[in-house]
């Protein structure tokens, strides 16, 4: 398991309203991020629950943000229907699509995802994993 997952953004205010939106529909919420001296950041977990987290920071070394090529977090969705609904939110809130919510048989049998990209260009994948239940 991991810790936590990070994406950089050169606007944090904007990337913050982007992921209150989708992952609201993942049923995670925003928690406070206490000063450690680092840069500002957002953060968001499953109610009750510490870790795993999700981050969004200005980067450390105060260069613009940049998306990673081949990098990609993928969110865990409790049903095809919480994708498809999480989609339209990043839609709505101006992501742009790289594979509509669909099933892909080639992962698994009730393997159904959707793609798309954050504000910043981060890959974003939101997955109900029927295959592994």
């Amino acid at each position: 398991m991991y810790s936590h997952v990070t994406f950089g953004s050169s606007d944090l205010d904007r990337a913050a309203a982007f992921y209150d939106a989708v992952l609201a529909e993942l049923g995670m919420e925003r928690r406070s991020v206490s000063p450690d001296g680092g840069p500002a950041s957002a953060c968001w977990v499953l109610p009750g629950q510490s870790l795993p987290r999700f981050y969004v920071y200005e980067p450390f070394d105060g260069k613009p943000a940049s998306a990673g090529n081949g990098n990609m977090v993928a969110f865990a969705a409790s049903s095809p229907a919480v994708v498809r609904v999480a989609y339209q939110a990043a839609m709505a809130a101006g992501a742009r699509g790289e594979g509509a919510p669909g099933e892909r048989q080639h992962y698994g049998i009730g393997y159904y995802g959707a793609y798309f990209r954050d504000l910043d260009g981060n890959k974003v994948h939101v997955v109900y994993r029927g295959d592994i239940e």
